[in-house]
């Protein structure tokens, strides 16, 4: 049934790849807008006018690379000069101020959001409290959950799901299983201390993105097999909405809700997921990444 939803959403959307889809030329990058509804912490609008025209990037004394708007410095909600820690992340969110038109729409701009948060720290976090609250959601995983009717259902979880967590299982020599109890399985602490020494092997910047596609997907399972490239962005947002994708092949949608729902989704898992290889492969990748 999969294969039939993965059919049915074959169709160009906006969502970022996994491969970085954009070409450089002449030095400037060209990235489709990234569309969504990620939230920005601060108080500032939405929207507003766009107040430039040219975006610019450049590398400062202490090796960061800093983005320009007409020659003046971008800076973070919080007011602290906006750095990130190499060239392609910066290319990057260049290309989304670069590609905002007439209206700055904030709440598309995931690079910039997800690089002001690590900057800003707006919630007092440091890696370990991060890494916490990651693992929150192994807890209540969304592959780990079962329903015991109706039978296609059942059976649709099984086919869809139980590939992902053998993955999972065999990847990291872990066990987790799923259930059908409200409670959920009971996750081993040997599976989280695995689990936590492997998020506790990321820099600060990938894992907050990596936290950010476990939000979206509401599933370490899922997040893993993404950022591990086992699955693309677009079999990783369907298992996330296998259920309601259920519902939908049974008894229709609306019209237009539906796909702007998957849409969004995509485009902020994607984003999240490009945001942590960018901050954490070598520079060599990273180079391949923005050629391809």
């Amino acid at each position: 049934m999969l294969r039939n939803l993965m059919r049915l959403y074959r169709r160009p959307s906006y969502a970022v790849s996994d491969r970085c889809p954009w070409v450089c030329q002449g030095g400037q990058a060209r990235l489709s807008t990234l569309l969504g509804n990620a939230k920005a912490y601060s108080t500032a609008a939405s929207e507003r006018k766009k107040f430039y025209q040219d975006v610019s990037i450049s590398q400062g004394d202490d090796g960061l690379y800093e983005i320009s708007l007409d020659r003046r410095k971008l800076k973070t909600p919080g007011g602290k000069l906006f750095t990130v820690p190499n060239e392609a992340l910066a290319i990057a969110v260049a290309t989304e101020w670069d590609a905002q038109k007439d209206t700055l729409k904030f709440y598309s701009m995931h690079l910039t959001t997800l690089c002001n948060t690590v900057l800003d720290n707006p919630t007092h976090r440091d890696k370990g409290q991060i890494i916490t609250a990651a693992l929150k959601f192994l807890e209540t995983d969304t592959v780990c959950y079962r329903v015991e009717d109706p039978s296609g259902m059942v059976e649709l979880q099984k086919n869809e799901w139980d590939p992902v967590l053998d993955w999972i299982e065999k990847r990291y020599n872990v066990v987790i299983g799923s259930s059908c109890n409200i409670m959920g399985p009971q996750i081993p602490e040997q599976t989280k201390d695995t689990f936590r020494q492997h998020l506790g092997s990321y820099n600060l910047w990938a894992l907050t993105g990596l936290e950010y596609v476990i939000t979206q997907l509401k599933s370490v399972v899922l997040s893993f097999g993404l950022i591990d490239r086992h699955l693309t962005v677009e079999q990783a947002v369907l298992l996330s909405r296998l259920e309601e994708e259920y519902q939908i092949q049974h008894w229709g949608n609306v019209e237009w809700a539906h796909d702007y729902d998957m849409y969004e989704l995509r485009a902020r898992t994607a984003a999240g997921s490009l945001f942590v290889h960018l901050s954490s492969e070598s520079s060599t990748v990273k180079r391949k990444l923005l050629q391809d």
